[in-house]
């Protein structure tokens, strides 16, 4: 069993596929709780099995399957912003990632461009 198949069964089909051991192995009860996580009617659920996470995965999985209504909900996993003028602040100033982050707020287009022009080291590009 995926990840896909659990969501859809918990979500919308509420067929039970924790059928035996194997099953039981494949579930993976941090993954779904946070993907249950994104939704307003889900994430008071994702939060307690959080909370109890200590509980069998077959009484996590059976607990969803029981509690969360039937309705269609998808999300893309939010993933960290990619930022190329945060590296470059990163290796101009010596900044950590936090820094950097700062740092970039507060710095105008035209230093950021500077800036770019002093690290350029040249060479050709793929």
């Amino acid at each position: 069993m995926n990840l896909t198949e659990y969501l859809n069964s918990i979500n919308y089909s509420k067929k039970n596929l924790m059928i035996d051991t194997e099953t039981e192995k494949s579930y993976a009860p941090y993954v779904v709780n946070r993907c249950l996580s994104y939704f307003p009617d889900t994430l008071l659920h994702a939060n307690e099995m959080n909370r109890l996470n200590f509980l069998d995965k077959k009484v996590q999985y059976d607990y969803y399957l029981g509690s969360i209504r039937a309705r269609k909900r998808f999300s893309k996993w939010l993933k960290k912003e990619e930022n190329g003028d945060i590296e470059l602040v990163k290796n101009y100033f010596g900044y950590s990632e936090k820094r950097a982050r700062e740092a970039i707020r507060i710095l105008s287009k035209e230093q950021i461009a500077n800036i770019k022009k002093e690290m350029d080291i040249g060479g050709s590009r793929k």
